[in-house]
Parts: structure tokens; C-alpha cells; sequence
């Protein structure tokens, strides 16, 4: 048999991941396009207050956004959406220990803030707890829908494109930076912030990395958001 000359038949080994920094621009502008909307929708309900707007423009964004990232793994690549951001089965050990990382994770991040000696910042979600309505609705976006979208996006999307170019140590690392660098509006731009989000990032990377699959690390993202806020509604006594 005469060997084919086609690259493709002498390396069957299928590219992990099989999209491209195209695919990464191109969602990066549709997410940007879904927040104008988003943002767009959420300044015409003027009747509600400030605070549930942000909640349902940042809800409408999700929906949005990923919706156009199903759209273009769907025509370019006529792939799944959940299986391709790596959503698989995890055992339970696995799904245990996201589960309890979580809170570890919080002690651990708050005695290197006092060991950083960080700025007194009030936490983001300070502003949504006008009433017992939006309190509920930023719960479900902070624990549930937020975890979930910047876990697709982060360790699904981005995530295996960069380790395919720098190797797993530098694509977790550099995910961790840009997950940090992104949440800085949140905290006044304080370095001390944005590096302690960046070493969390790292953390979801790893279980990422470990389990290959998403869910390992919306998990421990979720329990830890949900650790967090817990903690500031017992501190503020507001339930």
C-alpha cells in the first residue's frame, strides 16, 4: 500500500483543542457585542432600580454571549457545546473534593490578604443587597450562573488553547493572570486584589487540569463565591 500524502492521514491524532486564536478573537468580539446589548436592554427598564437592572444585563450577557459561542463551535466546527468546554462526568471523590476546596480555598485567600496587608475594599456585591429580591437574584448569579459562565469561558475555552501553546504549567498560569486581571474593575484596580484572584484562577486551573473536566472547577469556583457570600450576609446581618 502506498502511503498517503495527505499530513492529515499520517498524523490521525486529532488537535486538542480543535479551535483556533480565531475562534478565540471571534468570540471575544461576539461576548463584547453581547455586553453592549446587554447593557443596552438593562438601561431601558427604567422603572427598575439600578441594582436588579445590573443583574438582569449581566444574566441577559451569559445568555447572550454563550449562546453565540454554541452558535460558532456548532458552523465552524459542527461540535457539541457542553463536551467540547471539557463538561464531563467526575467521580464522587473528585466532586467531594471541589466541593470542599472551596471554603479552604476562601480561609486560605483571606490570610494572604491580611499577609499582603490589602486595601479595605467593600466586596462587589455590596451594592446588590438593597432588597430581599435582589439579594436572591445575585445568590443564584454569584453561586450558580456566574461560576458556570467564566468556567466554560476561562478553563473550557481559553484554557486548552493556551496550554496547546505554552504547555499546562503556563496556560493555567496565564488563564489564572487574565481571570484576575478581568475582575480588577471590582476591587479599584488594588494589585493585592488582582493577584490573589490570579493565584484563585490558578487553583480552578489545576482542577481543571487534573479531573479534564470543567465541572471539577465550576464547583469549587461555585462553593467558593457561595463561602464568600455567606460570609458577608452573616456580617452584615442582612437575612
Amino acid at each position: 500500500m502506498i502511503p498517503s500524502d495527505n499530513p492529515a492521514s499520517l498524523d490521525p491524532t486529532p488537535r486538542v483543542p480543535f479551535w483556533d486564536y480565531v475562534d478565540l478573537f471571534l468570540f471575544a468580539l461576539l461576548a463584547f457585542s453581547s455586553l453592549a446589548i446587554s447593557l443596552f436592554v438593562g438601561l431601558a427598564f427604567t422603572k427598575l432600580s439600578l441594582p436588579l437592572r445590573q443583574l438582569l444585563a449581566q444574566a441577559l450577557w451569559y445568555t447572550l454571549a454563550f449562546g453565540a459561542l454554541k452558535a460558532l463551535l456548532l458552523f465552524r466546527y459542527d461540535r457539541p457545546f457542553w463536551r467540547s468546554l471539557g463538561w464531563h462526568p467526575i467521580s464522587l471523590a473528585a466532586v467531594s473534593g471541589a466541593i470542599v476546596a472551596g471554603p479552604v480555598l476562601v480561609i486560605s485567600i483571606a490570610l494572604l490578604q491580611f499577609a499582603l496587608r490589602s486595601p479595605e475594599i467593600e466586596p462587589p456585591f455590596g451594592q446588590m443587597l438593597g432588597s430581599r429580591a435582589t439579594i436572591i437574584m445575585f445568590g443564584i448569579l454569584a453561586v450558580i450562573i456566574g461560576p458556570l459562565a467564566e468556567e466554560l469561558a476561562f478553563r473550557g475555552f481559553l484554557m486548552p488553547l493556551l496550554i496547546r501553546s505554552l504547555g499546562a504549567a503556563g496556560g493555567i498560569v496565564v488563564t489564572g493572570i487574565l481571570f484576575g486581571s478581568l475582575h480588577g474593575f471590582e476591587y479599584q484596580w488594588s494589585w493585592q486584589y488582582m493577584l490573589l484572584i490570579s493565584l484563585v484562577g490558578c487553583v480552578f486551573g489545576w482542577a481543571k487540569y487534573k479531573t479534564g473536566s470543567t465541572l471539577a472547577s465550576t464547583l469549587m469556583h461555585s462553593t467558593f463565591n457561595l463561602t464568600q457570600f455567606a460570609a458577608f450576609l452573616w456580617q452584615s446581618r442582612t437575612l
